[in-house]
């Protein structure tokens, strides 16, 4: 293993959550009176809600907060579910776990959800943390989230990789002085992948797993 500890992103990485996500926004800005197709609505898989909301529609915070409270609306019953499991990625997780590796999700969805999402495919037991935001908003930030992991269960920086498809994921890396891994597979692009200068691209879970574990052969994306 090249790394002790390994902090996976939820959506985009370990989960594609497309479909749910894109009709809870669709269904707050409807509630909203705002008519939008869902497939321009991808971008707001990844960054933090309030932060999307503000940037695309130019949303006030207690707006956004309306805007979140709709949206949760939806995806507390329904679109939490309308998610798959990456092919491959629980096997990834059990190839780790033989290998002694200590996994943790770092998501700036709130905790709640994503321990919800985590049992609902049958893969929290492979993780030994899982880390999100508050449902009041509080801790989106993932390079606070990711120094949440580190300091609460005492994570040697350089035994850690983080993995995750948006810059979120690789700045919040590189703001807390850890390796950094995209995956091309979920919602980002290469090219804002390869601005954040991670320690690799990968291309799928088959890739991903080969990097981590030294095993078998691989197509570098850099």
């Amino acid at each position: 293993m090249r790394y002790k500890h390994v902090l996976f992103d939820l959506d985009g990485t370990l989960t594609d959550p497309g479909v749910g996500i894109t009709k809870s926004v669709q269904y707050a800005l409807q509630k909203l009176g705002i008519e939008e197709d869902r497939e321009q609505l991808y971008s707001f898989i990844g960054p933090p809600l309030q932060l999307s909301f503000a940037e695309r529609y130019g949303m006030s915070e207690s707006q956004s907060t309306e805007a979140i409270r709709l949206y949760r609306e939806y995806f507390a019953e329904t679109g939490i579910y309308e998610n798959e499991l990456y092919e491959g990625m629980q096997e990834l997780l059990e190839t780790l776990k033989r290998s002694e590796a200590v996994l943790h999700v770092a998501t700036s969805k709130p905790t709640e959800f994503a321990q919800r999402i985590l049992s609902h495919f049958g893969i929290a037991a492979y993780f030994e943390s899982v880390t999100g935001s508050f449902l009041d908003g509080r801790r989106t930030d993932k390079t606070e989230i990711i120094r949440h992991v580190l300091t609460s269960h005492c994570i040697a920086k350089e035994d850690t990789v983080m993995i995750g498809d948006r810059k979120h994921d690789l700045i919040g890396a590189a703001n807390n002085g850890i390796a950094s891994v995209g995956v091309s597979y979920g919602y980002g692009s290469e090219e804002e992948l390869k601005a954040c200068s991670p320690s690799i691209i990968v291309q799928s879970v088959a890739s991903l797993e080969a990097w981590l574990t030294f095993s078998g052969t691989m197509k570098q994306a850099l």
